[in-house]
């Protein structure tokens, strides 16, 4: 086993890769952000993101899912309402914190909906 390969198996196996990349997908979506930026402040109600976002209930609802489903957000019930909060607000923060010291001011756009020139090839 070369040095390289020795490196590598000490990484994430495949169900963190996986792991890692829904979090990451989770988090790649910049109206996704802004929830979390307004879940920092404390609990919500999807009626009241979707007032603070512009946004129609079904596309907050959507990214919340999402969210939900990373982990991210976790949700209650009050009433008829759902109410949305941070899960593992701290650490989330600090993600987010070390994520904007790797963002550089020529990093403005990305190709959000292109696939991957070799992804077919891939499968």
């Amino acid at each position: 086993m070369t040095m390289i390969e020795s490196k590598v198996d000490e990484g994430l196996d495949a169900q963190q890769r996986n792991q890692l990349a829904a979090l990451f997908h989770a988090l790649a979506d910049p109206t996704r952000l802004q929830i979390l930026e307004h879940l920092k402040i404390g609990e919500h109600k999807v009626k009241d993101l979707t007032e603070h976002l512009g946004l129609a209930q079904s596309t907050v609802s959507a990214h919340l899912a999402c969210l939900r489903d990373s982990e991210l957000v976790s949700v209650r019930t009050q009433g008829r309402a759902s109410m949305y909060s941070l899960n593992d607000s701290p650490q989330l923060e600090q993600v987010l914190s070390k994520a904007g010291e790797l963002s550089r001011p020529g990093i403005t756009a990305h190709h959000w909906n292109e696939q991957h020139p070799h992804a077919e090839a891939e499968k």
